[in-house]
Formats: structure tokens, C-alpha cells, sequence
């Protein structure tokens, strides 16, 4: 999944998950949920819990009757798996700067479907202690007297702050966004924010000078620390820098991939190829269980990451390589290479015709396809079934909780010759 991150085998874990409390929809023991939730904002604009008033359990059954709405011609979908505590999940927020009214500077989201942005000091789905450290950066930042940029008169400096923190290690990254090089207060900033947040590893300033709807752009300069935050998922150390994909939801990246590595069924002598690879996340969490695992991404700090990682985590049968996916598994096919499986977690437009294409003439004996929008994957199990595939497995897994969107992992199999 690429939409804006233990069980390291996936192997014998059942429906309940490690807690026990069943989640698929109609088997909850208890709904906490059953009246809705209320935003602490007066009224909520942002759009971001766009399913706050609806019960947790009627959002899973939704999700399921979605899913099987969607793929219920290809296989049986299983029941979804849900959240035990489906509140302050994010382990990522992002922030943009604005001049109040009265011209002071605030920060919050993008109200829906406008450009005018809504203050927000306690979300539910953030977690809390990146809501204090956004706080915390604002109040920082006034400080200084620094202002917000303004798109129009071309004044200004901040643009947006990307916070993230470490679920499991509790370290908090913060990088600045600005409009141009210049960051007149930036130490200052910096040390004011430290001193009030002390689980603040590393500041960095990203550079946007872009008039994009994108938030980063692509120059860094750290102001503290080494520029990126470790966290442990699925038994591994990962090392996530500003600009590199991670899982937003950790608790249930645990159980998207134990799925997924749960229906590879691997057996220590498959060669894997994870596309998309991001930072490794999955190939390092499959590379135990294969004789060889190679990543590939476009995103030359993943990459990096990626690397890194399979060096703190001693995989040695790990590689990783910057490119094209498409690209790469069509001239693996025309030197006749193959894999045993392939690994594909693509952005929400899903993959396109060139690397189905691709990924069809490496013909793969099995298929793992985790996917953040099921109207996309359908169109692509389309794509794959007329090359000679067969849907085996599919499992919803909610990784967004009060909002519409869901996961789901797909097994296929190659049927034809």
C-alpha cells in the first residue's frame, strides 16, 4: 500500500490476533463504538474521519459487503480484519502553516474540498503525542515570529510540518517545510522545540519551492539529528527518513503483512521480487523465509533505507535496486530470468498496464497483491486472470478506521502456460 506503515511469518495466526477478541463483523464481543464518536472540533470540516458517526462494527461490515462487491467474482473474500482499538492509530500527520484572520500563524488541515485550512489540536486518529508535538511546533514557530507562506504574494516561510513518530520505539522525526532555502529562525526554532520535546530525534528542513499541491520537495537540510527515526515492525529494525513510504497504521501493518506472508507460504527456496518496495518493509520480513529477496523502488532515500536496513537486520539475501518495476521484471523476462513470487504494493491508481504487462512475461508462479483500493485492484486481477492467473485468497484488512478506505490482500496463482 502506498497511501498516506509482531507477526514476522504471518504463520498460524487466527482471526482473533494476538489479543484474542474477535473482529470480523457480527463476532465483536463488545462495540465501544456503538454511538459514534465525536470530533473535539466544534465542527468538523477537514473530512479526514469521514465515518466518526458511524459504529465501528457497521464500518467493518460495510468494508467486507464492499470488497466482496468488488472482488466476489474472483474468489470468496475472507472476513476483514479489524482493530482492536481503532483511535490515535496514525503514526504520521501532516500539517500545514496559515495566517489566522487576525494574520497569527496556525496550523492544521485542509478543510474538504477547499484550500482553506482548519486548526486541529486533538485529532482521534493521529497519535497523541504527535498531536502535543505539532503544538509544540506552532508555539515554537510564533516564537520566532516566522510567518506562513503565502502562494499569491510570494512572503513567507513555512509551508507545512511532517511529523512521525515510532510506535514501538517512541522517536519523533519533524521535518519544516519551506518555500525556499531561507530559514531565518531555524536554529532557534529548533532548539525551542527540543527543549520542550526531548523524544524529538532529528528536525529537517524540506524545501518545496513548487506551487504544487505535493507537500515535500526534494532538497533536505537537517537541523538536528541524522535525519531519519528507527522503528521495530514485524520483528525487523527499520531506519524511515523524511521523504520514504512507511505504514501509517503499524498495528495493523503487523496483520496486513502476516496475510500477506501467509498466503506467499513460502518454504526457504523461492526467489522473491517485492515491487514497490519502499524501504524494505516486506521484502525484509520475507527475506528469513526465501532463499532470495529482491526489492526494487523508483524513490532513490527508499532505496537507501531499504539498504540500510537489510544491513541492520542481517539479510543477507536481500537486495535492493532504484528503478522502474515494470521496467526491471520486463528486462529480467527478456534475459529469461524468472521469480517463484512477486510482491506488489502499489499506489492507490494501482498498477499500470506497462508493469502488469511486465510483471505477466516474468510469469511468476504466485502473485501477492496488497492493494489500498479495491476498485483499482479489481481492474487489475482483470488484467491478470485474461494472462492466465487465478485468484486463490482475499482478505480485507481495515487500516484506516472512521474513514472509507480499506485494504485488501490477493493471492493468485499462474493456471495457463
Amino acid at each position: 500500500m502506498k497511501y498516506d506503515g509482531a507477526l514476522p511469518g504471518g504463520d498460524g495466526e487466527s482471526e482473533t490476533g494476538r489479543t484474542g477478541r474477535d473482529l470480523r463483523p457480527g463476532r465483536m464481543e463488545k462495540d465501544e463504538t456503538a454511538e459514534g464518536l465525536r470530533c473535539p472540533m466544534k465542527k468538523r470540516r477537514c473530512g479526514g474521519c469521514s465515518q466518526l458517526e458511524v459504529p465501528y462494527r457497521e464500518q467493518l461490515r460495510r468494508k467486507q459487503r464492499a470488497v466482496e462487491g468488488l472482488l466476489g467474482r474472483f474468489c470468496r473474500p475472507e472476513p476483514i480484519l479489524g482493530m482492536e482499538t481503532p483511535l490515535h492509530y496514525r503514526n504520521k500527520a501532516i500539517a500545514t502553516f496559515s495566517a489566522a484572520p487576525r494574520g497569527a500563524l496556525t496550523c492544521g488541515i485542509y478543510e474538504a474540498h477547499t484550500h482553506r485550512v482548519v486548526p486541529v489540536r486533538d485529532c482521534l486518529l493521529q497519535d497523541g503525542r504527535i498531536n502535543e508535538i505539532i503544538a509544540a511546533a506552532l508555539r515554537a514557530a510564533v516564537r520566532c515570529r516566522l510567518a506562513a507562506y503565502d502562494e499569491d504574494r510570494g512572503t513567507g516561510v513555512l509551508r507545512h510540518m511532517v511529523v512521525r513518530r515510532g510506535a514501538a520505539t517512541g522517536e519523533v522525526s519533524v521535518a519544516v517545510v519551506t518555500a525556499s532555502d531561507f530559514f531565518p529562525a531555524g536554529r532557534d526554532f529548533t532548539r525551542l522545540l527540543l527543549r520542550s520535546c526531548p523524544d524529538v530525534v532529528t528536525v529537517v528542513q524540506n524545501v518545496n519551492p513548487r506551487h504544487t499541491s505535493a507537500v515535500l520537495g526534494t532538497r533536505e537540510r537537517v537541523l538536528f539529528g541524522q535525519g531519519y527515526l528507527t522503528d521495530r515492525l514485524c520483528g525487523n529494525t527499520f531506519r524511515v527518513s523524511t521523504r520514504a513510504f512507511y505504514q501509517v497504521n503499524p498495528a495493523q501493518t503487523e496483520r496486513l503483512y502476516g496475510t500477506a506472508l501467509e498466503f506467499a507460504a513460502l518454504t526457504g527456496k523461492e526467489r522473491v521480487i517485492d515491487a514497490y518496495c519502499g524501504i524494505g518493509t516486506i521484502a525484509l520480513t520475507a527475506a528469513p523465509r526465501a532463499a532470495a529477496v529482491l526489492g526494487v523502488e523508483l524513490n532513490g532515500d527508499a532505496v537507501r533505507d531499504a539498504r540500510r536496513n537489510a544491513r541492520i537486520n542481517r539479510r543477507e539475501n536481500a537486495e535492493f535496486v532504484r528503478g522502474d518495476a515494470g521496467e526491471f521484471m520486463a528486462g529480467l523476462a527478456a534475459e529469461g530470468e524468472t521469480a517463484d513470487l512477486v510482491f506488489l504494493d502499489p499506489p492507490r491508481e494501482g498498477a499500470d498496464r506497462r508493469f502488469l504487462a511486465s510483471l505477466s512475461r516474468l510469469r511468476p508462479g504466485r502473485i501477492v497483491y496488497i492493494s489500498c483500493e479495491p476498485s483499482t485492484l479489481a481492474r487489475d486481477l482483470s488484467f491478470l486472470c485474461a494472462k492466465g492467473y487465478a485468484v486463490r485468497r482475499a482478505r480485507p484488512v481495515d487500516m484506516f478506521p472512521y474513514t472509507g478506505h480499506v485494504e485488501c490482500v490477493v493471492l493468485m496463482s499462474r493456471v495457463k502456460e
